[in-house]
């Protein structure tokens, strides 16, 4: 977890007081609502009677499965941090992102928790945590503004740019921005049974996000990466070499076809030459 500022520290000391639970376990907590986006958390503390996992709106479920006191301190707990990482900017995404696991799909609600009322915790304007040394709030490529949706689930999220066909996803501490082609993306998922590979949903139905052409990898052409060489073209290389494929097939059948006509003595030798040079120019 990021480093707490003082008022930070001094907010979640006064929590941890209230609710009566150490420090430790408050902060242990805090992180586990905050990889939940703030809707959900999976927790595993000896002070919450082991592991256990809480959900927005009220579900509750803990080790120690009949302390039903234990249960209502937790929840109202985790109520009150997921309100309180809501108040910080740009802690929780906004969208949805849906994870399957195990053949069973759930979908997790990205919108933040509302604001904390006047005079109610730490406010709007309470600052948990020090800003990372050369941090923005905009994790995705330079250039790229106003994203149409964005979301996270687990140590992944995304930001998907509609009107200019780019999607960029930050998994693993690298950003890949994707040319989304002609897809007109309505949503994503995270398949964990496969390598956490991700795929969205489309006109076309359901797709690979790795069949997508890559632009960047951490603001540069894939081609390009310090240290690595590819052994094989990427799915952008393959399409650029397709299409100059299909380019040189389409020369090479015109100038069989005016070969034709020159043979039927619609077009004279000097036509045919000179339109000849024009498209072998072009390869």
């Amino acid at each position: 977890m990021r480093q707490l500022t003082p008022e930070g520290q001094q907010i979640i000391n006064n929590i941890a007081q209230r609710y009566q639970f150490s420090t430790d376990a408050v902060i242990s907590l805090l992180q586990s609502v905050i990889n939940g986006n703030g809707s959900m958390a999976q927790f595993n503390h000896p002070e919450f009677g082991g592991s256990g996992q809480w959900m927005r709106g009220g579900m509750i479920m803990l080790g120690d499965m009949f302390n039903n006191q234990l249960k209502n301190r937790v929840g109202q707990l985790c109520q009150e941090l997921s309100t309180l990482a809501a108040n910080q900017p740009d802690l929780l995404q906004t969208g949805s992102f849906q994870s399957q696991t195990q053949g069973s799909q759930q979908q997790l609600n990205a919108s933040p928790a509302q604001p904390l009322p006047n005079g109610a915790g730490a406010g709007p304007s309470a600052n948990l945590f020090a800003p990372s040394p050369g941090s923005t709030a905009n994790w995705w490529p330079a250039g790229l503004q106003f994203p149409n949706s964005t979301g996270a689930q687990n140590n992944m999220r995304y930001a998907y740019f509609a009107t200019i066909r780019r999607l960029a996803i930050e998994a693993n501490g690298h950003v890949t921005l994707y040319d989304t082609l002609d897809h007109q993306i309505g949503g994503f998922s995270q398949q964990q049974s496969q390598g956490s590979s991700i795929t969205f949903t489309s006109q076309y139905g359901v797709v690979d996000v790795n069949s997508l052409p890559i632009i960047s990898i951490d603001n540069m052409p894939p081609t390009q990466q310090p240290g690595k060489l590819s052994a094989t073209p990427s799915y952008y290389e393959d399409s650029v070499n397709t299409a100059q494929l299909l380019q040189e097939a389409d020369i090479f059948g015109t100038i069989e076809k005016l070969a034709g006509l020159k043979d039927k003595g619609i077009l004279t030798d000097d036509e045919f030459n000179r339109k000849k040079a024009e498209l072998l120019a072009r390869l």
